[in-house]
């Protein structure tokens, strides 16, 4: 899985860092520091929400959210599962999910800036992913499909997996 350039593994938990996770409950308190002495700063109140790992003290995570708001959480408050956000090039703030993993492929859905996606795989160009939305007074949709991989908050430049 490459990841960012400056990757490091000498961790408490082993793993690299940065690494993109999802939060595992609700609600979760976010912390200035790494323990429960320290304030809260804010609360996420939906589980699975992609968040980046970006330091570990101990027990504890810093984690940055895709505003780029940083704070601790517990290990045991965070999943390996992947989800991120819908990221738009274009002015226009809206990307194709694609039947496949080609631009010649058929349209799915259009989705808008923001949206959250559950990411299955990525294979460093493109990423299969389902999003659900909700239209007011109507049952919620659920869409699976391929999106440019540079258009989503929640994976790195070429990384792979699935």
């Amino acid at each position: 899985m490459p990841g960012p350039a400056w990757a490091q593994t000498n961790t408490p938990s082993g793993l690299k860092l940065p690494r993109f996770v999802t939060t595992r409950s609700s609600p979760i308190n976010v912390r200035v520091g790494p323990g429960v002495k320290y304030e809260v700063a804010w609360e996420y109140l939906k589980d699975g929400v992609p968040v980046e790992i970006v330091q570990e003290f101990d027990t504890w995570r810093k984690i940055r959210d895709v505003d780029g708001s940083e704070g601790w959480v517990h290990q045991n408050l965070l999943q390996g599962g992947r989800a991120g956000y819908v990221t738009p090039l274009m002015a226009n703030g809206e990307i194709i999910l694609h039947s496949g993993a080609s631009d010649g492929s058929s349209t799915r859905a259009t989705l808008g800036a923001g949206l959250r996606v559950t990411i299955k795989s990525c294979d460093g160009d493109w990423c299969e992913v389902t999003a659900s939305q909700q239209v007011a007074g109507e049952r919620s949709a659920s869409y699976s499909g391929f999106l440019h991989q540079e258009e989503l908050w929640g994976v790195y430049p070429e990384e792979k997996f699935d």
